[in-house]
């Protein structure tokens, strides 16, 4: 298993249900397929700097998972086909990289509304 983080920026006009809806479905995937989830990060509406698909905000969610590749994958195919999901981007977290971390304190669980 390989560490990835998936930033997903979503529709800011969509509902605070179907916004969890789209990040449980991210979550869901990745349970299913056996990898584990290391972190959700909600960083909430944010303004675009240019207009994205005739919008100028977005909601934006950073999803640290341990996965397969094939895992990967089939969340990137999944969003690709979402109404909700303006624009997203899987990577994979190098060796060097994890190494170089710091430690991050357990947080609480957040609401989606923002």
């Amino acid at each position: 298993m390989r560490l990835y983080e998936i930033v997903t920026i979503i529709d800011s006009a969509l509902e605070d249900d179907q916004i969890k809806a789209i990040v449980d479905k991210i979550v869901d995937i990745t349970k299913t397929g056996g990898g584990s989830l290391r972190h959700v990060d909600r960083w909430g509406r944010r303004r675009f700097a240019y207009e994205m698909a005739d919008r100028w905000e977005g909601y934006y969610v950073i999803v640290e998972i341990e996965a397969t590749p094939e895992i990967v994958a089939e969340i990137n195919r999944t969003l690709s086909i979402s109404d909700g999901v303006l624009r997203h981007k899987s990577v994979r977290i190098t060796d060097k990289a994890i190494a170089a971390r710091i430690p991050r304190p357990p947080r609480a669980p957040q609401s989606v509304a923002n």
